[in-house]
C-alpha cells in the first residue's frame, strides 16, 4: 500500500495552482474539469513526476471550511512538505513574498518552518 494522492483543501484552485507551481516549485500533473467551476487538479514534485500527487481540492463541502479555518486559526499546519535545506527554502520563499508564521526552528532531529499558502492553509516545511 502507498499514498498516490493526498489532498490540500483550497479556496481558489487557480490561485492555488499558481502558488503551488510558481512559488513552491511543484509541477502540474492533471487538470480535468469536474463540473462548471471545479477541477481535478494535481501537482507533483518535479523530481518525482510519477510520485505522490497533491490534489488542490476545492472547498465544495461546507464543513471543510470550518475545519480549514479552525486549523488556520489554531496555528496548526494542514500538512508538511520535506525540504533538503529549511533555511534556504525559507529565504527563497520570503523573497517571493510568502508569509511565514515561524522562521526555521530546530526541534530535535528536524528543522521546521510554517507558512501561509494563500489558499487558507498553514503548511510546514521540514528538514530531517
Amino acid at each position: 500500500m502507498r499514498i498516490s494522492v493526498t489532498s490540500v483543501m483550497v479556496d481558489d484552485q487557480s490561485r492555488a495552482l499558481k502558488f503551488y507551481t510558481e512559488v513552491l516549485g511543484f509541477v502540474l500533473k492533471v487538470d480535468v474539469p469536474m463540473g462548471p467551476k471545479d477541477r481535478w487538479l494535481t501537482v507533483v514534485a518535479p523530481d518525482a513526476p510519477e510520485g505522490t500527487q497533491i490534489l488542490l481540492e476545492p472547498m465544495g463541502f461546507a464543513p471543510a471550511h470550518v475545519f480549514q479555518k479552525a486549523l488556520f486559526d489554531a496555528g496548526i499546519p494542514l500538512t508538511s512538505f520535506g525540504v533538503d535545506d529549511c533555511q534556504a527554502e525559507y529565504e527563497r520563499m520570503v523573497k517571493l513574498g510568502v508569509v511565514f508564521r515561524s522562521k526555521p526552528t530546530v526541534m530535535g532531529p528536524v528543522t521546521v518552518a510554517v507558512f501561509e499558502d494563500t489558499c487558507g492553509n498553514l503548511i510546514q516545511i521540514a528538514q530531517v
